[in-house]
Formats: structure tokens, C-alpha cells, sequence
């Protein structure tokens, strides 16, 4: 079964994005590649337990078991060690992509409290997009009971084929990411 955003992409934004930036082929359009969630656990150092309920979280969210990440480097002021655990991360491609991608935009970003969107300015070099949350409880996979202490994630966006930041935004925002209307700070 084909995802609903997938074959949104595939039937309505192709044309819309050929359309409005003047592309001649299909395949020039860009496209999401990868969606990476990262999740990182400082507490873990001190009791890897909660590394392993960040995990269990994680897996119930995205549905596919992450992967331990390790530090890399000691670090005295932070009490970590070389190789010790410090948070996890999953990679998801085609369809769980799609799936995650649709649960966070129309599920899962309405429960945040006080939403008003978030940031346009979160686009590196290549036109890649970092989102981060401070609560894995908006999602409505996750207990709010059985919850023992609020962690966030990093959601990166990894878009192919993007010649320029305003074409990768503006294929997020035909898949309905609400980006915030800017204005100006202090007017």
C-alpha cells in the first residue's frame, strides 16, 4: 500500500513544483531521501536505563529500533567517557518515511502547545532541514503516564536534488509543514 503523502508528492506536487520553478524534468524536482531522528541522552552516562526507555519511545514513535550512539571523544567536563552511550538515532527511507512524515505534520505538530509554526531558517548549505522538539509526548503513540521524564529529538530532513533553500522549503511546505509567517522581531 502506497503512502498518502508519497502519492500526494507523486500526483500533485511534482506538477506544482516543475510549475513553479520552471523545471523541465520530473526528476529535477528535489525529493525527500531520508528523515533522520536523533535523540540525544546526557542522563545516560550516569544510568543507562534511561538510554533504554529513550530507545523503547524512540522505536514506538518511528516504528523501527533505533541505534545506540556513542560518544567518540571523553569529555571530562560532561562526565563522559570514550564509547560510552549517549543517546540513539533512526534512519527511515520510502514508505515508513512517508508514514512518520505525515504522523508529525498532521498529528503529532497540532498538540504542541502554543504553536505558531516553526522556523524557515533551519536550512543548511545543501538544503537540508533540522526540526527540533522538546516533548516525544505530542505523538499519540507514547503513554503520557508512563512517561518518566520529558525528552526531545532532532528531526532532520534530508532533501535530494535541491538546487537552492526556497526549493526545499517550498517542497515542505506543499507537504504542509507550517512554517511561521515572517515578521519582524521588536515591530
Amino acid at each position: 500500500m502506497i503512502p498518502r503523502m508519497l502519492e500526494e508528492y507523486r500526483k500533485s506536487i511534482v506538477p506544482e513544483m516543475m510549475k513553479q520553478f520552471s523545471l523541465k524534468n520530473p526528476n529535477a524536482v528535489p525529493r525527500l531521501e531520508k528523515i533522520v531522528v536523533n535523540m540525544g541522552v546526557g542522563e545516560a552516562t550516569q544510568d543507562v536505563k534511561i538510554l533504554e526507555k529513550a530507545m523503547d519511545e524512540m522505536a514506538v514513535i518511528t516504528g523501527q529500533r533505533p541505534v545506540m550512539r556513542r560518544a567518540k571523544k571523553a569529555i571530562s567536563n560532561f562526565k563522559v567517557r570514550q564509547k560510552q552511550p549517549v543517546g540513539c538515532v533512526v534512519t527511515l527511507r520510502k514508505h515508513k518515511m512517508y508514514e512518520f512524515l505525515d504522523r508529525l505534520i498532521n498529528i503529532a505538530m497540532p498538540r504542541i502547545r502554543d504553536f505558531r509554526g516553526v522556523r524557515d531558517t533551519s536550512f543548511d548549505a545543501a538544503g537540508n532541514y533540522t526540526l527540533g522538539l522538546t516533548e516525544q509526548n505530542i505523538f499519540p503513540e507514547i503513554d503520557a503516564d508512563r512517561i518518566t521524564r520529558a525528552q526531545g529529538m532532532d528531526i532532520t530532513f534530508v532533501i535530494k536534488g535541491s538546487a537552492s533553500r526556497e526549493q526545499s522549503k517550498a517542497l515542505l511546505k506543499f507537504f504542509g509543514m507550517p512554517f511561521k509567517t515572517s515578521t519582524k522581531e521588536g515591530a
